[in-house]
């Protein structure tokens, strides 16, 4: 593969939909996500759900996401990660910010 075309890849834009397991409720999960993706310059927001899981969309470079996502994968101190469900999806034009929706 071509640099310019591998270069063109690793900063193509791209949006998850993910679904976290395990423990990660009650243990500042979400806090720690929202660190993380600011940290990294990602847009999105994370999300407690009724079932005990987290759910999150993230917005960014393909080599960032994949840094954030091996950073959800392990977690805070307290949380305990089963399992990420990443689904791509549609990009969000204009999405400034990473938020916790309360």
């Amino acid at each position: 593969m071509p640099a310019a075309s591998f270069l063109k890849d690793v900063y193509k834009i791209m949006r998850y939909r993910v679904k976290v397991t395990g423990m990660v409720q009650g243990v500042g999960f979400r806090y720690y996500v929202s660190q993380s993706a600011a940290n990294l310059g990602l847009t999105g927001w994370v999300k407690n759900q009724w079932d005990a899981s987290v759910s999150l969309e993230v917005q960014g470079s393909a080599c960032k996401l994949e840094q954030f996502l091996k950073e959800v994968q392990y977690g805070n101190a307290f949380a305990q990660v089963d399992a990420l469900d990443c689904k791509k999806i549609a990009e969000q034009p204009g999405e400034s910010r990473f938020e916790i929706i309360r």
